[in-house]
């Protein structure tokens, strides 16, 4: 039966580029690459549908390593007739009066200055099975949604527009597995994410049990200590008379003509 390595990845997230160079480097074990839920994001490690997961934080962390990858802005995703959908960009201030479509503990900014939170007048949110059919209530007017850059992309619309968030936290994302599965699968697909190269990979470098020896650096007080014994050394050598001649001139002896300029008498 043929190795699989499972990937799971959270919408928004694009893990193309890793999962081509790992076809290049291990096409021996195939890989199993699907999408899950904010909802699902963690489950699937631990019911162990994937070996790893880029997840967006934050996550339930316990029995599980996770390496963070980067930060995504906050978008306001509003109809394409709002009033502030010309704007360049938006802050939490401004949107105090609107309607939010989706639960206000996923925006805790917006959620503790909005009105209708303040005062109670916040109507329950209608049936919304999937992103598809709140970006449909986006776009009739219904209200607002405050996401992810990518994940705004991913749902974009001719009848909507998005506009950065200044004062709202970036989304984080992340690679996670199971601690006690960092298998050397695991490793290499780590140092893909990393950008090392196939010579500097973990799973390349050592086999098990055939660690190479550390060489020691040596300390400015060995080094002082390799040179005096060198030098001790040196001056211990017997001294060597120099080679000479009976006739002619050695090769060190100069030349009768020294120092008298060409064409003197």
């Amino acid at each position: 039966m043929p190795v699989t390595f499972s990937i799971a990845f959270v919408a928004g997230v694009t893990p193309t580029k890793w999962t081509r160079i790992w076809a290049e480097r291990r096409p021996e074990v195939e890989l199993s690459v699907f999408r899950t839920s904010i909802a699902d994001q963690e489950l699937v490690l631990r019911d162990g549908r994937a070996d790893v997961s880029l997840v967006r934080l934050p996550i339930d962390e316990d029995g599980l390593s996770l390496i963070n990858l980067y930060n995504e802005i906050p978008v306001l995703v509003m109809a394409k007739d709002h009033f502030l959908a010309d704007a360049d960009s938006v802050v939490v201030a401004d949107l105090v009066d609107e309607h939010l479509l989706q639960d206000p503990d996923d925006v805790p900014e917006w959620r503790d200055a909005a009105v209708e939170v303040r005062d109670g007048s916040r109507r329950p949110l209608p049936p919304m099975r999937d992103m598809d059919e709140t970006m449909e209530l986006v776009a009739a007017g219904v209200g607002i949604v405050i996401l992810p850059h990518s994940v705004a992309r991913l749902h974009s619309r001719k009848d909507v527009v998005s506009k950065p968030v200044e004062d709202t936290a970036e989304s984080r994302i992340a690679l996670a597995w199971r601690t006690v599965d960092t298998t050397p699968d695991v490793e290499e697909f780590i140092g893909i994410v990393r950008g090392r190269t196939p010579d500097s990979s973990r799973t390349n470098a050592v086999a098990a049990g055939d660690e190479p020896v550390k060489k020691e650096k040596k300390t400015a007080k060995a080094k002082a200590a390799a040179k005096a014994v060198r030098a001790a050394a040196a001056a211990a050598k017997p001294a060597t008379a120099r080679k000479t001649q009976s006739a002619g001139r050695t090769r060190n002896s100069p030349s009768p003509q020294a120092g008298k300029r060409r064409g003197g008498r």
